[in-house]
């Protein structure tokens, strides 16, 4: 059976969220104004987590209706192993990053921002805490909590084929005992905990996994009385949100609820966050469609390319957003300096996951005179 077309709106939005993620990981960046943290009380962290919640149950439910468990659980498996080797790998690359710069301008207050002090000081008991993704420094907490989320895969996609009901159940009582219990994950060093706390944002994953398992299905499509509640949702939120951030910028414009609502808890993905969240989903849903000719505009194929490229684009990510932060501090912040770092980000995210791509589309490609099997695939070696 063959696999269904390719979904461009996931790519696009996946891919949009990694260049926000960039974005928003530069600190006092100008841009960051014009993200969805500044609109709306989520921001590209639960694009990022959703979509690859929804993209793992699409690939590897798919192989687990053909090939069955054990090999869809191997398969899953396997990419959570390629997922912590680049995450032990940028780990490192980032460790060294940060030393130089603190090195080379004298300014060890970035190990203590960066949270790398904690590996200089104990490198023995560090760099253990890393290998159990217990020791997360800035900006390295999310690739360890997609490595949990991902071997959960297979228990989560074995509950959708058999009892669906029961598996977002017990997904949605977790997260509630969370909110009601404020239960965390105790990480390296003490007194620290998980940023992005396994036990919550599981539910945002397993809602991911559970609409892309039933994909086809028509009560998918929102409609109606659905689309005016998220309309209305959404909405608000973006008032709210957005009074805050002009508020930050200009103090006499008011905050709205701003006592009621600060702070919004993301580490345990606060309902605050989840709901308007969910509102964006079903209106996205609802308004773009997986043909939408704006998905295959020449100005949206580096976006789209970023997302098809997600691990490596993420992790270029990483390193660049902090390399930004060091030029900034170190030397202009002016606006114009802020737009050329975020300008030159941007540009090299989008060129990597262009070579990649055409990197990937060589491998598919029979040589000349190979004498390969029309249909059949040529891997790179």
């Amino acid at each position: 059976m063959p696999p269904p077309p390719r979904d461009l709106r996931l790519d696009f939005f996946r891919g949009l969220a990694l260049i926000f993620i960039f974005i928003d990981h530069i600190p006092e960046n100008i841009l960051s104004y014009f993200t969805l943290q500044a609109v709306q009380f989520f921001d590209a962290a639960e694009v990022f987590i959703f979509i690859s919640g929804y993209t793992a149950a699409l690939v590897y439910g798919r192989t687990l209706a053909v090939h069955g468990i054990s090999y869809a659980t191997v398969q899953a498996l396997r990419r959570a192993w390629q997922l912590y080797v680049a995450h032990i790998f940028l780990f490192m690359i980032f460790i060294a990053e940060v030393s130089y710069i603190v090195t080379t301008f004298k300014n060890p207050m970035y190990n203590e921002e960066m949270r790398v002090a904690d590996f200089l000081d104990e490198p023995h008991i560090a760099i253990v805490k890393a290998l159990t993704l217990q020791f997360q420094p800035t900006f390295l907490d999310i690739l360890p909590l997609y490595i949990l989320l991902l071997i959960s895969l297979p228990i989560i996609l074995i509950g959708l084929r058999f009892r669906p009901v029961i598996v977002l159940s017990a997904s949605l009582l977790l997260y509630v005992v969370v909110q009601l219990a404020n239960i965390s994950v105790p990480a390296y060093p003490e007194g620290h905990v998980w940023y992005f706390n396994p036990l919550a944002w599981q539910l945002l994953f397993t809602a991911g996994a559970a609409l892309g398992w039933g994909s086809r299905a028509r009560w998918l499509r929102p409609r109606g009385a659905l689309i005016f509640a998220a309309v209305g949702i959404a909405g608000a939120a973006l008032i709210v949100k957005l009074s805050w951030t002009i508020h930050g910028i200009w103090d006499p414009f008011p905050g709205f609820f701003l006592r009621e609502f600060w702070p919004v808890n993301k580490s345990n993905l606060s309902p605050i966050r989840l709901v308007p969240f969910f509102a964006a989903v079903a209106l996205v849903a609802a308004l773009v469609s997986p043909s939408a000719g704006f998905l295959h505009a020449p100005a949206a194929q580096p976006v789209v390319r970023c997302g098809q490229q997600s691990l490596e684009i993420f992790c270029l990510g990483i390193l660049l957003s902090a390399l930004g932060h060091f030029v900034l501090t170190e030397f202009r912040s002016s606006i114009g300096i802020q737009l050329a770092v975020n300008a030159v980000g941007i540009f090299a995210l989008c060129v990597t996951a262009r070579i990649i791509d055409w990197y990937k589309a060589m491998g598919r490609v029979p040589p000349d005179g190979a004498g390969a099997r029309p249909g059949r695939e040529i891997s790179p070696r």
